[in-house]
């Protein structure tokens, strides 16, 4: 399996001796992200395809009322992010921040779902971590230790101006996801809201995204002007 190159901000403050990590397959990489939010979609549709697989885990009132299908997608979604941080963790001998804090929020909430027989746990799931990632931005940008480049696995390295600008583009954009994620499950149908968190949030963090890159091009910083850039950044 071929490695991406390495990216400028890793080449900047190079440690003697030190061994980067490996990255792995960017398509790789995709599938582990998304894996478990299609699994979650799949299992909520089709809750009878897993059944045999989840019925000695959860109790049979779970599997027979109308949110048999988000307490299955759950258990699910909860054994898959587990599965994507083990094969994640084999391959490079690390797991990005993103994914990290994605994974335990998604087994603490999916634990209190099942636990409790509540689907409001899961459903505020993407509330709680949106909030949480715009107040991470925030503070690190005020104490100034920007959180940003953490959150891209330091995938590229910008000028500070482009890296201040970017958080607050991305902090406000977070509060937008947890806003919506407040309004959709909070007035639609359980199934609209599965459908809104996988593919909907997946496609407007993909659009915005692709919306920065504009952006990003402009403040991006060639090899000589990243390795005299202040470390934090």
């Amino acid at each position: 399996m071929n490695e991406m190159p390495k990216p400028l901000s890793d080449q900047r403050h190079p440690k003697a001796g030190a061994t980067r990590p490996a990255h792995p397959n960017p398509w790789l990489k995709l599938g582990l992200e998304i894996g478990p939010l299609a699994l979650f979609f799949f299992a909520n549709a089709r809750p009878q395809l897993f059944h045999p697989l989840v019925a000695p885990f959860l109790p049979p009132a779970l599997l027979a009322g109308e949110q048999a299908g988000l307490f299955t997608a759950t258990l699910v979604l909860i054994v898959a992010v587990l599965v994507a941080l083990v094969i994640s963790y084999a391959m490079t001998r690390r797991i990005p921040a993103v994914p990290l804090i994605t994974a335990a929020l998604a087994i603490a909430f999916g634990a209190l779902t099942l636990y409790l027989h509540d689907a409001t746990f899961i459903k505020m799931k993407p509330t709680i971590l949106y909030i949480c990632f715009s107040a991470a931005l925030l503070i690190g940008m005020a104490i100034g230790r920007p959180v940003l480049p953490i959150l891209f696995d330091h995938a590229m390295s910008l000028s500070e101006r482009g890296w201040r600008l970017l958080t607050w583009r991305w902090a406000g954009f977070f509060l937008v996801l947890a806003g919506l994620n407040e309004i959709v499950w909070r007035t639609q149908s359980t199934d609209v809201w599965v459908a809104f968190k996988f593919p909907g949030l997946f496609i407007l963090v993909l659009l915005f995204t692709f919306a920065q890159l504009p952006f990003i091009m402009r403040n991006r910083l060639d090899e000589e002007e990243a390795a005299k850039a202040p470390e934090h950044f």
